[in-house]
Formats: structure tokens, C-alpha cells, sequence
């Protein structure tokens, strides 16, 4: 199959969920025989111009747009569902309800089948203004009414669509990115000052709906003795709010700000970390949550819906939704009952080794394509022709700055 793929920033994935999700996905789909084209956002890539180059087999290309909060988005989805109308697609797959404005483009001039992924609900997000909210509702709509398949990463996610559209979603979930190799020393944690096993992380874009705010809020009265806070993350058009958050932790040497990381530093921040705390007031599925529990970290969250899924059964804590003092006191008896914890933490890490797994999202992924799109029997020649095909009708025909990142 031909696949197009409209909504990641770009590849490698930096920052962001749906960017990890497609790391993980697509290069797996191109391991299968299938080749995809992934239109990516200038403003990620770092290069201006409309070029292409190669990302484990994905064929990346980065339309130029609009460094300007949410227009980058809106052009780029845009572009990329012009430009994906106009060359032969099996699949065309729209990540997130803010770039499924534009589905209605390639379903009118192309024959390509149309697939929508909702990782969340956006419009929810505080970041956004009311005009914005708005742009993402129709998004949403969009979706319902084009798509010829429409995915979900969670169970409610599924019953929102169902109570709210009475569409019937596909619920695939994400999963967790294996972790890289990582310092066994602690180098780069011992320079942050931080010591293993001793110190609560925050792992995710500093935007309001995380709350990041309320987590430094309850460290900063919990005055856990030799605890840590440390906050993993950058800024998400939210440079405002940011500041804020320092401004609040100002007066802790406790409390460290890390920007994004990646790699092994990334993974050493990750699996040294005593607790992983996510109080957020709105998820779809959280890829950082997923990575904890994998890592076999202890977890603290808010009570969301697909919180109280992931940590049922006791394979973690929660508190209401934005409740301070309840945070307080998760977090205290957390750091004063590690024995428990640790329990915690090892039926949660099985858990989410069972039941969210990449080859499993794979196969559930091409069942719906295949359903779509039936494909040819195996004897079929044009089968073999199909999974050998390059790339020789790519929107970007004649670009020279093509380039290969493994």
C-alpha cells in the first residue's frame, strides 16, 4: 500500500505524542512493504524550504508554513492535504482533530481512503483561544463525517464518539517507545544534582491541561526531605505560561527545569526517577505514562478516565482532578511507603507489557487499511509489484536536497 500521512510535526520525533507514535508506526509499516509519505512542518524540520529526506525508511517532506501559534499547524495540513490529492494514495491518515479540517480535500479529488486517528479531544486544551477551540470542533466534525476510518487511542475516546456523533471508532492504543541505552553512572543526573531513586518526575509538553503548575504547588508544600522535583519538557506555543512555572519554583533549589530530552539522557532522567507524576485535567492516551509504567517507575496521577484504567488494581495512585492538597497527600504517602510502591510498580510494568504493544497496533492498524483497501490475493503479480515499488510518482519529484537519517 501507498500511504500518506498528514499531521506529525516531522520525524525524528522531538517533543509530542503523535510524533513518537509515528516513529514507532511507520517504519514498521515500511519493514512490511508498504511505503509512506509523511508531510511534515517547517517549522520542526528547521528548513524553510520544500524539501525531502528519509527517516528509517518514511519518506519525510516538509512543506513550508507559518512559524505563528497554530497557523503552522493549519498550513501545513493543509498543504499536506493538497499535495497528497494530487499523487495516487492507497491511504490517506490524518493524525489528530485539528488536521482533519482538511479531509474533505482528498475525499473529493482522490480515491484514496481517508483515516483519522484521535489521540484527544484539543478543543479541550486551555492553550487554545475560543476562535481556535472552534477550528478544532470542525475538525472534529470533519472527521466524523469524511473519514472512512476513524481511530482511537482510548475506550472513552470511543464512547465519546459513539454518545456524541454515534460513530463507531476503532480503538487502537499507543504504546510505549523503547528506551535508549542510558548511563549506568548517572552521569548527567548526578550534574543536575539529582540521586537515583530520590526525586518525582514530570515528563511532557509544559502547557496548562498538564498542570504542571499544581505539581510544583504540591512538592513545594509537601518539603519532602531529600526529594526532588524535576520537570522534563519545553514549551508548546505556551512560552507565557512557562514562565510562570519558573516563577513559581523560583524560590526551591529542589525543583529542576531540564527543557526536552532525548536519547540517553532522556532514558537515564526516566529510569532513575523514585516517582512519575502526571496530574493532568485532560489526556487521550499519555505516551509518558505508558514509558514510566514500561520503566517499572512508580506512578501518581489525577483521576482521569484513562488514568484510572491505566493504574485499576492498584498499579498506582490517584487523586481527584486538580485537588492540591490531594496531590499532597498522594505524594506523601508515596515517598513514606516505598515497599508498597515498589508493588505498584511491578504489576503495572506487566500490565502494560501485555497489553499495549506495538506489533499488536501494527497488525489491528493494516487490518483496518486491508479492510479498506482489500487487498490483492499473494499470487496476484501486481501484489509483488506493489511492495516493491519506490517512490517514483513522490509529490516532490527532482528535489536534490534528499537525505537519509537511520
Amino acid at each position: 500500500m501507498k500511504i500518506a500521512v498528514i499531521g506529525a510535526k516531522g520525524l525524528p520525533a522531538k517533543q509530542g505524542g503523535i510524533e513518537h507514535h509515528c516513529q514507532e508506526i511507520y517504519p514498521r509499516l515500511v519493514e512490511r512493504g508498504h511505503s509512506v509519505d509523511l508531510f511534515a512542518r517547517s517549522s520542526y524540520t528547521g528548513d524553510i524550504s520544500l524539501h525531502q529526506y528519509n527517516v528509517k525508511g518514511v519518506n519525510v517532506v516538509s512543506l513550508p508554513c507559518l512559524n505563528v501559534k497554530g497557523m503552522d499547524a493549519l498550513l501545513s495540513s493543509a498543504l499536506g492535504a493538497i499535495a497528497s490529492s494530487g499523487t495516487r494514495y492507497d491511504i490517506i491518515h490524518f493524525h489528530a482533530i485539528g488536521p482533519a479540517l482538511f479531509t474533505w480535500l482528498p475525499r473529493i479529488a482522490s480515491t484514496a481512503k481517508i483515516v483519522v486517528t484521535c489521540h484527544g479531544l484539543d478543543w479541550q486544551r486551555a492553550k487554545w483561544s475560543k476562535a481556535s477551540s472552534y477550528l478544532l470542533r470542525l475538525g472534529e466534525r470533519a472527521a466524523v463525517r469524511f473519514a472512512d476510518g476513524l481511530i482511537v487511542v482510548s475506550e472513552d475516546l470511543r464512547s465519546y464518539f459513539k454518545q456524541t456523533y454515534g460513530r463507531e471508532a476503532h480503538y487502537i492504543p499507543n504504546a510505549p517507545s523503547k528506551l535508549s541505552e542510558s548511563d549506568p553512572n548517572f552521569a548527567y543526573g548526578s550534574s543536575l544534582g539529582l540521586t537515583p531513586g530520590r526525586y518525582m518526575l514530570f515528563l511532557g509538553r509544559l502547557v496548562p491541561e498538564k498542570c504542571p503548575d499544581l505539581l510544583i504547588k504540591a512538592f513545594n508544600s509537601l518539603q519532602a526531605e531529600g526529594w526532588k522535583l524535576v520537570l522534563v519538557g519545553g514549551s508548546s506555543d505556551t512560552p507565557e505560561f512557562t514562565t510562570q512555572l519558573r516563577n513559581l519554583a523560583q524560590n526551591s533549589e529542589d525543583i529542576v527545569f531540564t527543557n526536552e530530552l532525548q536519547g540517553a539522557r532522556l532514558a537515564e532522567i526516566v529510569r532513575g526517577a523514585g516517582l512519575f507524576v502526571l496530574p493532568s485535567e485532560i489526556e487521550g492516551l499519555p505516551l509518558a505514562m505508558l514509558e514510566a509504567m514500561q520503566a517499572g517507575i512508580p506512578v501518581v496521577a489525577s483521576n482521569l478516565p484513562v488514568h484510572q484504567r491505566l493504574l485499576a488494581q492498584n498499579r498506582g495512585l490517584l487523586f481527584p482532578v486538580g485537588d492540591v492538597d490531594s496531590c499532597i497527600n498522594s505524594l506523601d504517602w508515596a515517598v513514606h511507603h516505598p515497599q508498597e510502591l515498589a508493588t505498584m510498580a511491578q504489576d503495572g510494568q506487566r500490565y502494560i507489557q501485555d497489553n499495549y504493544n506495538w506489533d499488536n497496533i501494527i497488525s489491528e492498524t493494516l487490518n483496518l487499511y486491508t479492510k479498506l483497501i482489500p487487498l490483492p490475493a499473494p499470487s496476484d503479480p501486481s501484489l509483488l509489484a506493489s511492495e516493491n515499488s519506490t517512490h517514483c510518482d513522490s509529490p516532490l519529484i527532482g528535489v536534490a536536497n534528499t537525505k537519509v537519517i537511520s
